[in-house]
Order: structure tokens, then C-alpha cells, then sequence
């Protein structure tokens, strides 16, 4: 019997399918121009997907690092409420829909799924794109002006990656608030950068003032321990590169690794990390060293040696972005 198809393969298979056509100098071109608004500090109120070629570029270069940045959030979310499953999901500004694929990775099933963005090419091949997976077939893709006319239906889940970036301050507060008056959780990705992690805050702070409580990747809801300009909380997801995701971005590694900063925060009780790993450990001769975010409202580092026994091993295993301890070593 065949293993089941992961949705991260079966989105990989379905882009290939559908951007075959597309000369890749074309698709280069664009990307080029894509790069450059993605990592402007401009605010943007017109749609940076223009037409099909844009879009087609856009998927071939950003989904799949998308998909697996929004997927571990994700996943650090639902390891903080294994008891809940979301029956519903708004994705807002969700372009080619690279967030619903990755809710449908995290909690398997059919869902109550809307997709809302300014541009319709995008929407258009999200459309596509969806229709290769059972869980994402009956999805709706919406035009929504994103911004402080948003509006945004009773759900259980928002989702909001990579969006932020192209808002003003106030439409960004606003799409928070949509965000928060609608949902019973929301999840909110950007880049993993400095910028990247001051808008994750900013939104942050709004969903703790609507009521929210912070379930990933903070081990409160209290204030953040890192002083603004001397750090910045963000992370690490590894991206497998594609024969064509290589070609449109002139690598040749296999892989890529994602940076990324997020937050995740619900309106019912959660079970966040006891603490978490906020660098990638460092393997040294018979210790590890891990930096951590911890329930104190603090940073620090705590070495673990051979001498710690399953702990130690546990740590060799650790990852960043990990809570720490593991499970099976909490009281």
C-alpha cells in the first residue's frame, strides 16, 4: 500500500505542472522585480501581483518557503493546544493560498476555507493550485481590499504571512484588529528579519490587548525580553528546493532555509514551551549550549552536559525553535 501524499509534495508536484509552460527567463525577470518590493521597507496600497506571469513567478519563488515557515508556526501553535482543531480558517492577504495548504499539513481534514487578496491572478492559481488537494478543493478565494475596510467573517482560525510588510502602520493595526474580532486564534508570520520581527510585535501587543492569550513561540504573554535594536526572536525553517524553485532562483543547493519571525495567540486557554530554544544550538564536545526564551520573562543560556544523562541527549536532538524541555523530561 502507498504512503499518503504529503500536501508539501503534492503542492510541489501541482506548481511544476503548472508554471511547465513558463520560459524561465520570463519567470527570472520577475522574480527579480518580486525580490526587490519583497525586501523594500515601501508600504504598498496597489497589488504586487500583476497578471499571470507575476503570480507564476511568485509561486515558484516564495510558496514553498512560505509553506514551510507558516507550517512551523503552526505546529509550534498545535503543540500548545493539542486538544483543538480548527473547523474553520480565514487566510488574509493569502495571495496563492501557501497557508491553507500548510493548515491542511498541520491538522489533516476539510475545513471551512477562505482566501482573501487585492489581486485576482493570484487568486486565480491559488484556485488552480488548491484544486489538486481533496481538504483545499471547496475553498473560497475572495478579492478583499486588505486594510482598514477589511472585514472578516466569524472563524476559528486567521491566518496572516507575509502581509504586514506591505501595509501602513494604520492598516496594519486595523488588519490585526479584524483579525482579533473575528477569530478564536490567529496566527501571524513575517520575515525574519529585524522590521519582520517589530511588526510580529506590534501585532503581538494589539492581540494581548484584545484579550488574547500567546500560545507560540513565547512562553508568556507578558512583555518581550529582548530590547529593541540590540536583537531581534526569530527563526529558521528548512526549505527543499525543487528542480524548478532552482531554476527560477539561480541556486544549486537542494535546499534553503527560511527566516522567519511569528506569533501565535488564541482567545481560550493554551499550554505554551516551558521555554525555547531561540538559536540554533551549539554542539560542543561533550555539552550543548541552548539559548533560551523563558516564563520568567527572561533570555538566557544553560548549558547541558553528558553528565545530565537523557537530557543531554534530548539536547544533542534540539533544534532551534524547539520548547524546551522535551515533554517527556517536564514534571
Amino acid at each position: 500500500m502507498n504512503a499518503p501524499v504529503s500536501p508539501a509534495e503534492t503542492l510541489r508536484g501541482t506548481l511544476a505542472d503548472l508554471l511547465d509552460g513558463l520560459p524561465p527567463r520570463q519567470a527570472a525577470q520577475a522574480v527579480e522585480r518580486l525580490i526587490a518590493t519583497y525586501r523594500g521597507a515601501t508600504p504598498t496600497d496597489a497589488p504586487i501581483l500583476r497578471d499571470r506571469a507575476d503570480v507564476a513567478a511568485y509561486a515558484a519563488y516564495r510558496m514553498p518557503a512560505t509553506f514551510e515557515a507558516v507550517r512551523s508556526a503552526l505546529a509550534a501553535f498545535a503543540a500548545a493546544v493539542p486538544d483543538w482543531v480548527p473547523g474553520s480558517q480565514v487566510d488574509v492577504g493569502g495571495g496563492t493560498g501557501a497557508a491553507t495548504w500548510a493548515v491542511t499539513d498541520v491538522w489533516p481534514g476539510a475545513r471551512d476555507v477562505t482566501v482573501l487578496d487585492w489581486a485576482e491572478p493570484a487568486l486565480a492559481l491559488g484556485k488552480e493550485l488548491a484544486a489538486a488537494h481533496p481538504d483545499l478543493r471547496d475553498a473560497r478565494w475572495q478579492r478583499s481590499r486588505i486594510g482598514a475596510a477589511l472585514t472578516v467573517e466569524s472563524t476559528d482560525l486567521v491566518t496572516v504571512s507575509y502581509v504586514l510588510n506591505e501595509l501602513t502602520e494604520a492598516d496594519r493595526a486595523a488588519l490585526v484588529d479584524a483579525a482579533a474580532s473575528a477569530a478564536q486564534a490567529v496566527v501571524i508570520v513575517e520575515a525574519g528579519t529585524p522590521a519582520g520581527y517589530a511588526r510580529v510585535i506590534e501585532a503581538r501587543d494589539r492581540l494581548i490587548g484584545a484579550g488574547f492569550r500567546i500560545a507560540a513561540p513565547c512562553p508568556h504573554s507578558a512583555a518581550c525580553p529582548i530590547v529593541p535594536g540590540q536583537d531581534w526572536c526569530h527563526f529558521s525553517a528548512r526549505v527543499s528546493r525543487s528542480s524548478l524553485h532552482r531554476k527560477v532562483k539561480g541556486g544549486s543547493l537542494p535546499y534553503e532555509d527560511e527566516k522567519f519571525s511569528y506569533v501565535a495567540a488564541a482567545r481560550f486557554p493554551v499550554g505554551p514551551a516551558p521555554s525555547r530554544v531561540v538559536r540554533r544550538p551549539q554542539i560542543r564536545k561533550g555539552q550543548v549550549l541552548l539559548d533560551l526564551c523563558e516564563t520568567e520573562e527572561r533570555l538566557s543560556r544553560t548549558t547541558v552536559t553528558k553528565r545530565h544523562g537523557d537530557l543531554y541527549r534530548a539536547a544533542r536532538d534540539a533544534d532551534w525553535g524547539d520548547s524546551w524541555p522535551p515533554r517527556a523530561a517536564r514534571p
